[in-house]
């Protein structure tokens, strides 16, 4: 039996796909019933017989926090892919982040030791890798420094930590380190909500830029890394780096939108969070754009991908394809 924690999100799903297709039985954890209602409608898209996925999949609607009720997903369970995670770049949100990310991880390490699990495969972020010298690229080996970096990088990279200590104590794991994660999901969340921001009209483009990465790739490699005898080591999953303004023009492209024409300053940016949070305080919502997303989006940020390509001599899609292959589900929804 696997078990995937997070079975619903972007990651998680195409796990799931992928493990259905190899006709695996697994044991998926999940927060509420409508999030299902989109993994099915992607199993759908990739022709996956109902009774297949019925037969396959356990779905197991769990709290992360509560090790008593998480227990009941470990039962005879040799490998965990843990998947789950809260994102979020706004402060109100600091606590529950921190408890969701590091001791939700904290409770499914203590688990896997517990029930003697074969291997643990971690999703963590290029978020939780250390910073390098200006105009260097960013490598798993980049000291970690908190200042300045959001309290999701911190969550992150303290999430990885449970995961070391959980090795020092003899669990067999590794961990993965995805950068921003291009795939067919819900396209109101996660990174699949670029797709939604192009076609209802992105006129603004930043200077910044990140490395991205198709979640067939990242879902590929969580496998490979699984089935394989590495353990105790961390790697960068990513594509291409990428400037946020190429990006969008090719997401704008494929779907046929109009491409970004106006440079964000910054001076436009911090006007534009400050407006956001004051219009989330009188309205009582959450903020679209946070001081933390708007610093983000202003930054240049490259990693690279020697290790995890030396380790499995892996060749990535190309982020061209990822985005006109995510295109194509994204105008099929519309």
């Amino acid at each position: 039996m696997i078990l995937v924690t997070g079975g619903t999100g972007l990651v998680g799903s195409h796990l799931l796909l992928e493990l259905i297709n190899d006709k695996k039985k697994v044991r998926a954890t999940f927060r509420n019933e409508d999030s299902i209602k989109k993994v099915k409608q992607l199993f759908k898209w990739n022709n996956l017989p109902t009774a297949l996925v019925d037969e396959k999949i356990e779905w197991i609607k769990t709290d992360l926090l509560n090790p008593e009720d998480l227990k009941k997903c470990f039962t005879a369970v040799q490998e965990v892919y843990h998947c789950a995670a809260m994102v979020s770049f706004n402060k109100k949100d600091k606590n529950l982040l921190f408890k969701t990310n590091i001791e939700g991880t904290a409770n499914i390490v203590n688990l896997s030791l517990d029930f003697g699990i074969k291997k643990l495969c971690y999703v963590s972020s290029t978020a939780a890798i250390g910073k390098a010298p200006e105009n260097e690229i960013r490598t798993e080996d980049c000291q970690w420094q908190d200042d300045g970096v959001s309290n999701y990088a911190v969550s992150k990279y303290l999430a990885e930590m449970e995961v070391w200590r959980g090795i020092e104590e003899g669990l067999n794991a590794v961990i993965v380190n995805p950068s921003v994660i291009i795939g067919p999901g819900d396209w109101n969340i996660s990174s699949s909500n670029l797709f939604l921001k192009v076609w209802n009209g992105l006129k603004f483009y930043s200077k910044g830029g990140n490395a991205f990465v198709d979640v067939r790739d990242v879902v590929k490699i969580m496998l490979a890394l699984t089935k394989s005898n590495i353990n105790a080591e961390r790697f960068l999953v990513i594509s291409e780096n990428l400037s946020f303004r190429d990006l969008f023009n090719q997401i704008a492209a494929s779907i046929n939108k109009p491409l970004p024409s106006i440079k964000a300053k910054q001076w436009m940016v911090g006007l534009i969070w400050r407006l956001d949070a004051l219009k989330s305080f009188i309205l009582g919502t959450t903020p679209l754009v946070t001081k933390e997303s708007a610093k983000s989006a202003m930054n240049i940020a490259t990693y690279s991908n020697k290790k995890i390509k030396d380790a499995l001599k892996f060749d990535f899609i190309p982020i061209a394809a990822a985005i006109k292959h995510t295109s194509i589900y994204f105008l099929r929804d519309k």
